[in-house]
């Protein structure tokens, strides 16, 4: 389901490292039985689901490493409900260190997976600017910014992560999956001076997660109880699921949509 070409791998203690011919493209398992009448493309740049009747709040959700938003449309589709706008949108194509300098869809280069590696900073800032636009773009549609849960996959996840931690736009929670909180050295050592230090996460990561290893994503999870308020922070883990997705998953997000976004009058 990763989409990975052939090739060997060098091991490390948590996790692969890129190897001579290894592709990596982070994309989750769940594909087949789209409902495609469900969802347009709205442009080039995403994929969306609008509401059934006007939307009064909106999930906003970034693809892993090689994929696009419409690498999602099926899971969303199957857990939406009727006032909530879905929005996926598709990364740029970048050529990726980490993948020899290929070219492929990526909110920024990635360099190697080690927690020692170096990170595009300069690219994280600027793809967390363009996601601040598309919360202030539902925003001029209609939906308040805290009506507003930003999400993500892998590298997409990071992305949501870092995007909700540092914007002063007010979220409504943030759902972070088999992903790691980049720039992690660049947040204070206590809780953040911005609005969303209350903020409602619900991370979630793969026992038997191959490329991000489960340590990175309990190792996130420890960060963020004291970035924001720890009590808001759920972690969950799910037993054999690797770098993907699992219906258990699903089930957990759509409880943490419905109990962050109900409907309103």
């Amino acid at each position: 389901a990763l989409g990975g070409a052939g090739g060997t791998r060098r091991s490390h203690a948590l996790g692969p490292l890129p190897g001579a011919g290894f592709i990596f493209r982070f994309r989750p398992a769940l594909r087949r039985g789209a409902e495609p009448s469900r969802w347009m493309c709205g442009n080039n740049m995403s994929a969306s689901a609008p509401a059934a009747r006007k939307a009064t709040a909106a999930v906003i959700f970034l693809h892993g490493l090689g994929d696009t938003g419409h690498g999602w449309e099926e899971a969303f589709a199957r857990i939406r409900r009727s006032h909530i706008k879905y929005i996926c949108p598709h990364a740029p194509v970048m050529p990726v260190t980490l993948n020899m300098n290929m070219a492929m869809t990526s909110w920024f280069d990635i360099i190697g997976l080690s927690p020692d590696s170096q990170e595009d900073e300069p690219g994280i800032k600027h793809a967390a600017e363009y996601v601040k636009t598309l919360i202030d773009q539902e925003v001029k549609n209609g939906i308040p910014s805290d009506r507003i849960i930003l999400g993500g996959f892998s590298q997409g996840g990071a992305l949501s992560l870092y995007t909700a931690l540092t914007t002063q736009q007010k979220l409504a929670g943030v759902t972070a999956l088999s992903c790691w909180l980049p720039l992690r050295s660049s947040f204070p050592q206590g809780p953040i001076s911005g609005v969303n230090r209350d903020i409602s996460i619900l991370q979630c990561h793969g026992d038997s997660d191959p490329l991000v290893p489960l340590m990175f994503g309990s190792l996130t999870a420890e960060k963020l109880k004291t970035l924001v308020n720890p009590a808001n922070v759920t972690f969950k883990v799910y037993e054999g699921m690797m770098h993907s997705s699992c219906p258990q998953e699903m089930v957990d997000i759509r409880q943490f949509i419905d109990k962050i976004l109900p409907p309103v009058d």
